[in-house]
């Protein structure tokens, strides 16, 4: 269990102070000799550092530390850390950005948060090809030992995640919720993946706070602060994409996207960000080579072997494709997905409707394509 001390209840009593935002809590802290020191503080002391009135009588009647106390024990029930912006562990990356939090709920290996990162994010409602590229893209760099980090929402972010674990990799889900709340909650199990494959699961949350719109977009100033970079895949024209974008500008991180087809609308953003200078992403290596050699050398000597292979399963030769199977998977697109339907239609001159469930069947079990809900197949990248 992680020793609790009075400095970390001093900054977790202050994150849970009403009125106190991460700017006014770390100019604060500056001031004192030690953060435990605000224990000790008269009222008018407390009123002369600029708290709002109702959080200086927070404090200063004892509430604030009664609180902090309940959490770190909430916490501990729910085998999280709490890593404080004064503790050791805090990562550096997330210290430069103009207001970090200053305290992170973590589920999970906290020592992650200091790794060389990428975050990926983009759209709740990607096309076919936005969900395959986002996968792609995540497994290829994961594989190489860079960590993906992205926001456990619905869609893109939901892919990179997957990407990574699809590599065997840990993967950091940022949350707008308490690190007890799982949202959406269909994404339970992929919490439960990411925990399982050593990841991390971090919040600068409360437990128990429920997914107030409002948290979102302050959560994507950690996601792109904790990463070298910020990897765009789809997005639409007010997609909260953009303020994980815009962060990663102020920030000074560098910003890739991935160009897609200019009559979608979750291409505006990742289309118009190139425009503006985010470097155009179409495979691994074009991340790669953006990163800095310091970065390079240090993933480079951590993965084993060959550092260009793309999985173990790349150096096994490629399963022979039978005629029919060929046939269905020209018909097949990565970019936009055909229903079963339309596909018998397509090939009634050619094959029977068995041959084709066959050939779908087996393709399938090769990876070569995925069945989306509803019947709707679409080619692998």
């Amino acid at each position: 269990m992680q020793k609790l001390d009075e400095n970390r209840l001093a900054w977790l009593a202050l994150a849970l102070a009403p009125g106190l935002g991460p700017k006014r809590i770390l100019d604060v802290v500056k001031e004192l000799e030690a953060p435990s020191r605000i224990f000790d503080l008269g009222l008018t002391e407390l009123e002369g550092l600029r708290f709002p009135a109702e959080a200086a009588q927070f404090i200063f009647a004892g509430r604030a530390r009664a609180a902090a106390e309940a959490e770190w024990a909430q916490a501990a029930a729910q085998n999280a850390l709490i890593v404080t912006y004064g503790c050791e562990a805090y990562p550096e990356r997330l210290r430069e950005i103009y207001d970090p939090p200053p305290v992170l709920w973590v589920r999970g290996d906290a020592s992650l948060l200091s790794r060389p990162a990428i975050a990926v994010v983009g759209t709740r409602h990607p096309s076919p090809y936005g969900t395959g590229v986002a996968e792609m893209l995540a497994r290829d760099l994961a594989v190489r030992r860079l960590l993906i980090v992205s926001g456990m929402a619905r869609g893109i972010d939901s892919c990179a995640h997957k990407g990574a674990l699809a590599a065997r990799m840990p993967t950091v889900a940022v949350w707008g919720t308490g690190i007890d709340v799982v949202y959406p909650k269909e994404n339970k199990k992929l919490a439960d993946e990411i925990l399982a494959l050593g990841g991390a699961i971090v919040s600068e949350l409360p437990t128990g706070t429920f997914p107030a719109p409002q948290n979102f977009p302050r959560r994507n100033r950690i996601l792109s602060g904790l990463c070298v970079a910020v990897l765009v895949v789809e997005a639409g024209e007010n997609s909260g994409t953009r303020v994980t974008a815009r962060c990663a500008a102020e920030q000074n991180r560098d910003l890739f996207a991935v160009p897609g087809n200019v009559t979608s609308k979750g291409s505006w953003t990742p289309n118009t960000l190139i425009k503006q200078g985010a470097k155009l992403v179409a495979t691994w290596e074009d991340v790669w080579e953006e990163l800095s050699s310091e970065v390079r050398l240090q993933l480079e000597a951590e993965a084993p072997g060959e550092s260009n292979e793309e999985s173990p399963a790349s150096l096994l030769p490629e399963p022979v494709l039978r005629a029919e199977e060929s046939m269905v998977l020209e018909v097949l697109r990565t970019d936009q997905s055909l229903q079963i339907d339309e596909i018998l239609e397509r090939m009634e001159t050619q094959l029977t409707s068995s041959e084709v469930f066959t050939a779908l069947f087996e393709l399938e079990l090769t990876g070569r394509i995925r069945c989306l809900p509803g019947k709707n197949y679409v080619k692998t990248l």
